[in-house]
């Protein structure tokens, strides 16, 4: 599965991580790299919670990406 995940750059130079998907399914990280590894083990958690509570895994149906140049 595929899932959005949105990073934002900290004032002190780390990054949040958030999946609109799933809410409150946030992470950090020093660096983006670490904040995508450290998000990635967020969703997969999430993911092991809605199952074991028999709930629906969040997906994002219907969403679609275009890509221009802006140049």
């Amino acid at each position: 599965m595929r899932y959005t995940v949105v990073l934002e750059q900290e004032q002190d130079g780390g990054y949040v991580a958030c999946v609109p998907a799933m809410p409150g399914c946030v992470s950090q990280g020093d660096t983006r790299t670490e904040a995508l590894r450290n998000v990635r083990e967020a969703i997969e958690a999430y993911l092991a919670d809605c199952r074991d509570a028999g709930d629906p895994v969040p997906t994002e149906d219907g969403k679609e990406f275009v890509e221009i140049d802006a140049a």
